[in-house]
This record gives structure tokens, C-alpha cells and sequence, in this order.
């Protein structure tokens, strides 16, 4: 990988209000952050993960049976957990050729938030979720997480790449 991908920069240190809860954001490569950091991004029930930061998560993470093992469905999220940091899989679709909803990836953040309450999880890093291949706008999922995290003690972390190596990426990891 370059070396663009290393060191990930705080784009948004400006501190909201007390009252606002906001995500942080970040350039830079995502499997860079704390290793006891959760992480999270979304898939389909299938489990395919063939294209996109998904083939990433499959590859570092593995446990593609364990994941549908769990028997989640859209609207939930599946765990994994690997050394000190539990990886989301955020069940926001049907088969890996449909496209998500705002709704589906609604209520599989609010599933993710409740395990996180039970596991005493506060710190989250992800990829700007749904907008991807799946073709989200981030504006409203921003508005999303802010609605399902505001009263919540966890903060999320929102990695970005720069726009050239997220470019290469996306390239290496098309679906073959």
C-alpha cells in the first residue's frame, strides 16, 4: 500500500458544542486505527463481501462462516471478535447485488449500538458507511449517526482516503 494509506489526519478537530454529539474525521487508512478500536461496515446477508472495503474486512478478519453462523438478517448486525477489538458487520441488505436503505442501515446501527452498551464498547472507526459501492449519500448518513449515537458515550471515528488512493483501492479490490 502507499504511504498516503499510513498516517491517518484529523480533518475535523473543531469541538461541536457540549449538547452535540459529531463524528471525527479522518484521512487516512482505516485498519491504521487503535487496535482496540471497534470497527464496522456494512454487507449483505449472504455474507459475499467481494467487492469495495469489504474484501479488506474478509481478508484481515476472516470468519466468513461465523458471520453466517449468526444468522443475521437486514436490519441486523453480525460480530466478530478478534483480539481486543470487535468488528461490526452491518447487515443492511439482502443479497450482495441489492442496493441498501437509509431504513436498514437505521436499525442496524441502532442493533450495533445496543451491543455496544453491552460490551461496554465507546470507540468506533469506519468507512463513510453505505457510500461506497452502495451508493448512500453521506449527508444523510451523517444525519443518521447522529441521531442513533447522540446519546450515547460512543464515539465514531469516520475514515476517509484520499481521493487517489481510494481510487487504487477500490481498483485492486473489484470484484474478479
Amino acid at each position: 500500500m502507499s504511504s498516503e494509506l499510513q498516517k491517518p489526519v484529523h480533518t475535523d478537530d473543531m469541538k461541536a458544542a457540549e449538547d452535540s454529539w459529531r463524528p471525527d474525521y479522518v484521512t487516512g487508512d482505516l485498519f491504521t486505527s487503535p487496535a482496540d478500536e471497534a470497527l464496522a461496515h456494512c454487507i449483505s446477508e449472504d455474507c459475499r463481501m467481494g467487492a469495495g472495503i469489504a474484501v479488506l474486512f474478509k481478508k484481515k478478519f476472516k470468519g466468513v462462516d461465523e458471520l453466517k453462523a449468526q444468522k443475521k438478517v437486514t436490519g441486523k448486525c453480525a460480530v466478530l471478535k478478534r483480539d481486543r477489538r470487535f468488528v461490526y458487520y452491518l447487515i443492511t441488505k439482502e443479497k450482495y447485488n441489492q442496493k441498501p436503505t437509509y431504513e436498514s442501515l437505521t436499525k442496524s446501527l441502532e442493533d450495533m449500538k445496543s451491543h455496544c452498551a453491552e460490551n461496554a464498547v465507546t470507540r468506533i472507526s469506519i468507512p463513510r458507511i453505505g457510500c461506497g459501492l452502495d451508493g448512500l449519500r453521506w449527508n444523510q448518513v451523517s444525519e443518521i449517526l447522529e441521531q442513533v449515537f447522540k446519546d450515547s458515550n460512543i464515539s465514531i471515528t469516520v475514515y476517509s482516503l484520499g481521493e487517489r488512493a481510494e481510487t487504487t483501492t477500490m481498483k485492486e479490490n473489484r470484484r474478479r
